[in-house]
């Protein structure tokens, strides 16, 4: 039995999100869409934010958590990133946070590395946040394909490479950066660095412009000859036995799934309730309020389908249970019927849609992405195939 109920800690959490997301989230949203820039790291909202304990709401919780009753933190996140998202998907993602770096350091890092890396962010004195970096200009949903190299030199590694398309990069503390050791070995090369802001070798970062969620920054950068202390190997030498560091990278999309597919039933929550009331604004039924109203029944349908699939996912995260399938379901799934009830909405307004006054012209051009990031709904539907009928 999936357990839903979270208790009153969670429920209040969800609140001041809640007001937050009314009062900062969407307003910071569309003033960033308007000005095509991201929210600056140095505005007084993400001090606010942080000093009340609001963050990104995906990562992981520490391993001491564990001991004071059951795993909560993927039904946590799923949870808030719907509620942020539902407010502006952008601006969930530009708070601070340990984002998607906290998974790998969590499940793959030493506790040396953890007590580390983890410092800066116990303290709410200032923001902070962290990064992932796995996506290159040539390697996509393809993550076994990735050309960043690793060579050790001494006490230290040495990373030559390129990577795109990543998010807070550019304010990040650290960057879970992925490398190969050996190009030949395939997956089982793959190896898992954090590289520090200010480290010799990490250059051109540059901010990438998107079509939609303009609130947070997209970077781009160069890894060039870039030394990294050889402590900062994620999980030490002997973790990447195997094909373990192609495992570790699984195991955090995985675990982040579930809450980044959520952020797409956000989306769409958004854009039903945007049309909802401007059906409702209409006075006088009419055959086109008529197939309004089947147009909003239908979204109302698939977001409560999408939105259980994500907590099933998160609850078997939580059971320590393999949710590889049930993830992939809700990352395919999500994001289809958030780009269909934008869609939708964007039909029900008519000609108002598609201007830039009514937010739902902002909403079709920020769910687009949800399908493209941590895998496409293609890679999915490859990764359910080979584990339901064994696709090779």
């Amino acid at each position: 039995m999936i357990e839903l109920e979270l208790g009153p800690e969670v429920a209040a959490q969800l609140d001041r999100a809640r007001g937050l997301g009314k009062q900062y989230l969407r307003p910071l949203g569309i003033e960033a869409d308007r000005n095509r820039a991201p929210v600056p790291p140095e505005h007084p909202f993400f001090q606010l934010a942080w000093q009340m304990g609001i963050g990104q709401p995906i990562g992981a919780e520490e391993p001491a958590a564990k001991a004071h009753g059951p795993r909560t933190a993927a039904r946590r996140g799923v949870l808030l990133a719907e509620e942020m998202s539902y407010w502006d998907r952008g601006m969930s993602v530009a708070m601070p946070g340990l984002g998607l770096g906290g998974p790998p350091l969590m499940s793959m890092g030493t506790s040396e590395q953890k007590e580390r890396f983890l410092a800066p962010f116990r303290d709410r004195t200032a923001p902070h946040w962290a990064a992932f970096g796995m996506t290159e200009p040539g390697a996509g949903s393809d993550v076994a394909g990735i050309q960043t190299t690793a060579v050790r030199d001494g006490d230290a590694w040495v990373l030559n490479g390129a990577k795109t398309f990543i998010s807070n990069s550019m304010r990040a503390d650290w960057i879970v950066v992925w490398a190969s050791v050996d190009k030949s070995l395939g997956r089982a090369g793959h190896r898992a660095f954090i590289v520090e802001r200010g480290t010799p070798g990490l250059e051109d970062m540059r901010y990438e412009h998107k079509m939609g969620l303009i609130a947070y920054e997209s970077s781009s950068f160069t890894l060039r000859d870039c030394r990294v202390p050889a402590a900062n190997l994620l999980g030490g030498e002997a973790h990447y036995a195997g094909r373990a560091g192609f495992k570790g990278a699984m195991k955090s999309f995985n675990a982040t799934r579930p809450a980044i597919a959520v952020m797409a039933v956000g989306i769409a929550r958004a854009a039903y309730d945007a049309a909802r009331e401007f059906v409702r604004a209409q006075r006088v039924a009419t055959t086109r309020t008529q197939r309004a109203r089947e147009k909003l029944a239908r979204m109302a349908r698939k977001i409560e389908v999408g939105r259980m699939l994500c907590w099933r996912a998160a609850w078997m995260a939580d059971m320590e249970q393999s949710n590889e399938v049930e993830a992939s379901m809700a990352k395919a799934f999500c994001p289809a019927i958030a780009q269909e009830a934008t869609g939708l909405a964007v039909d029900i307004f008519g000609e108002a849609g598609v201007r830039e006054d009514y937010y739902v012209e902002k909403l079709y051009r920020d769910v687009k992405a949800m399908d493209i990031v941590e895998g496409t709904g293609q890679i999915q539907r490859v990764v359910m195939a080979r584990r339901l009928v064994g696709l090779p």
